[in-house]
């Protein structure tokens, strides 16, 4: 059987198809090219940040918001308004500032723990 010349084995050569070698894969790459899992990783870290800042929004709010109402049951003397001011609201205010910053410290280091890939 004669072989058509159109039959050949022909060798392609081009640039190679992986830009980066996938034992070296890290979340951090996605990250700096922008990429839609980059992307997502940011959104995540985000939105349990915006998670923590809503928590203590309503606590906040339950706390100070009815302080109004109290001012008005208690009457017109100032001096129970300093007590409550300075010993029920001012130390809870202290307490969930440092929750909130010991949270959102902990969402960043989780975040850099799962992008340096630890």
């Amino acid at each position: 059987m004669p072989h058509d010349p159109a039959d050949r084995r022909v060798v392609v050569t081009g640039p190679p198809r992986r830009t980066r070698p996938l034992g070296r894969y890290r979340p951090r790459t996605e990250i700096d090219e922008q990429t839609t899992l980059g992307h997502t990783y940011v959104r995540s870290l985000m939105r349990s940040q915006l998670r923590a800042a809503l928590a203590v929004f309503a606590v906040l709010i339950l706390l100070v918001g009815p302080l109004p109402l109290v001012f008005t049951v208690l009457g017109d003397s100032s001096g129970p308004e300093w007590l409550v001011l300075g010993f029920c609201v001012y130390p809870p205010l202290v307490l969930l500032a440092r929750w909130y910053v010991r949270r959102a410290d902990r969402n960043e280091k989780d975040f850099v723990r799962l992008v340096e890939d630890r």
